[in-house]
């Protein structure tokens, strides 16, 4: 995982408290009375990975294993479910992994070849609407050699298919629980994951307890974990002042976090540890709007927006501005929006207007989702609003949209200009330039460009060593920087919030900012 400075100092500090008398640091796998309660506001829409494309893998990633993942600290995917796993051939295109000894399901069935084949297979014959089946688009057949050796043929180079394995969406499931035709429903799971999923109440709790035939990557340093779900993050921070939960993830507003990390006296035996983030929010031209359309209104409103007001008023210092589509701690991360229109300049704006002849301001409509992203999305976009207007350039309208509506007007191209928002399926470059080009981005507004599409992407899916491709995603960003369709805005920051008595927090986040429950622990006291 990438960490900021903060974060070492956040640990230091919790070192400074034990040597202080606070606890001594506590939990492995042979502790047994270690209970643990989160909190979160991101609640699972399935427990069926082969229809989970979304928060879903928050719980999937503790109860669930796939054959590689991600242990906190690593950036590339290593084993979990296999012994070992490597491309056989020099054009990625063939991927080979070899199951560890004695793997077995929640409900006795054993964990070999034929079950991964399944748990893949299931996927793409289920072809469930806005699932993990669009993360498969390389996938030609998988072919299983004995109990332990399964290989997956690519349709074409693919050097990132070894992340998309390691996300949650590709867990391995039992055969004999989740019928091939169609998604299971009953409330239950059945996997070989760090944790059992002992029950489960829709938008209200998870409980888990240690999985006792667990054989992989994760060191767990607690025996059960409880996970609250929250409708307010009022209510959650209230509940963690109160003791009723040991810590939060995912929900906490910019103000809550402000007030957790500035206010001590009132937050008395808590704390907060800030790592740096991957999501990152920008947003999108559509270029059959008479306006949008128009690259000379998208360079004059890529000249005005200032990114350092917009994070300082919404997010007060929660995020941070992201002038690249590759975010900050991935590979290939430029400033390349800020390279070429540089700080704010009304005069520059208005020159690239006048060149095209446009003289008077520009009316739009800016659209956005009001409960996708959180509280702070309105209020980010009457900022984006003011400084627009403010330019005397554009006269700017705001509409909002709940998910599921925003959702059908942007994929039938009818916002002219909308925010997104995009979580990473694995931490690579690939994964924030490729999905948003083509006939099917996922923007929903097709992005054809024949260097990026045709010579850019597919070059560097033939190359395993992913240090080695930035060259070609600083390429394919001068290029975005040229056409402005795409107009990145910040990337935000994770914090996990909890009581001073919790450790593992700062180890608690994998790089696909999943939630790793078995990192944290209580410290035991002198």
């Amino acid at each position: 995982m990438f960490y900021r400075a903060s974060l070492q100092a956040a640990a230091a500090l919790a070192s400074l408290s034990l040597l202080a008398g606070c606890g001594l640091l506590s939990g492995s796998d042979s502790d047994t009375d270690q209970k643990i309660v989160v909190g979160s506001t991101s609640s699972p829409s399935t427990l069926d990975p082969a229809a989970a494309w979304d928060n879903s893998w928050e719980l999937m990633r503790n109860v669930f294993q796939t054959l590689v993942s991600f242990p906190t600290g690593t950036t590339t995917p290593e084993p979990d479910a296999a012994e070992n796993c490597k491309f056989t051939d020099a054009t990625s295109m063939a991927y080979r992994c070899t199951l560890r000894r004695g793997l077995k399901f929640s409900n006795g069935e054993r964990l070999d070849a034929e079950a991964v084949k399944y748990s893949i297979d299931r996927i793409v014959n289920l072809k469930v609407k806005g699932g993990p089946i669009g993360m498969l688009g390389s996938l030609d057949r998988v072919e299983t050699k004995g109990d332990d050796t399964v290989v997956f043929h690519l349709n074409k180079s693919d050097a990132t298919f070894p992340f998309i394995l390691a996300t949650p969406a590709m867990s391995l499931v039992a055969p004999g629980d989740y019928p091939k035709d169609k998604l299971r429903d009953d409330g239950k799971v059945t996997g070989s994951g760090p944790y059992l999923l002992d029950s489960y109440k829709p938008r209200v709790a998870s409980e888990m307890t240690k999985n006792p035939d667990y054989k992989g990557f994760a060191n767990r340093k607690n025996n059960t974990v409880t996970v609250q779900y929250f409708k307010e993050s009022a209510q959650m921070v209230a509940a963690l002042k109160k003791k009723k939960i040991d810590a939060i993830y995912r929900g906490l507003t910019a103000e809550e976090v402000v007030s957790l990390e500035d206010n001590k006296a009132d937050n008395d035996g808590l704390q907060i540890v800030e790592t740096v983030g991957a999501d990152i929010r920008f947003l999108v031209f559509n270029p059959k709007d008479e306006a949008a359309g128009k690259p000379a209104v998208r360079k004059a409103i890529a000249h005005l927006v200032n990114r350092d007001e917009l994070v300082a008023k919404v997010y007060r210092g929660t995020a941070e501005p992201l002038y690249s589509m590759v975010p900050k701690g991935i590979a290939g991360h430029t400033t390349s929006f800020f390279d070429t229109y540089g700080d704010p300049d009304v005069r520059k704006a208005r020159k690239i207007l006048t060149d095209a002849g446009i003289t008077k301001p520009v009316k739009m409509t800016f659209w956005y989702t009001t409960d996708r992203y959180g509280s702070s999305t309105e209020p980010e976009f009457e900022e984006l609003r003011r400084q627009l207007e403010d330019s005397g350039l554009f006269d700017i309208t705001l509409k909002g949209e709940p998910w599921t509506d925003f959702q059908e007007g942007f994929t039938k191209g009818e916002y002219p200009v909308f925010g997104r928002g995009w979580f990473p399926d694995f931490p690579d470059p690939d994964n924030f330039i490729a999905p948003f080009m083509g006939k099917e981005s996922v923007t929903g507004t097709p992005y054809m460009n024949k260097e990026i599409n045709e010579q850019l992407i597919p070059s560097t899916r033939q190359e395993s060593d992913r240090g080695a491709v930035s060259k070609q995603f600083e390429r394919a960003q001068e290029i975005l920087v040229e056409d402005v369709r795409l107009l990145p805005l910040w990337q935000g920051k994770l914090y996990v919030a909890s009581g001073e008595d919790i450790g593992g927090g700062e180890r608690a986040l994998d790089p696909q900012t999943v939630m790793q429950l078995w990192e944290l622990y209580r410290k035991t006291s002198w």
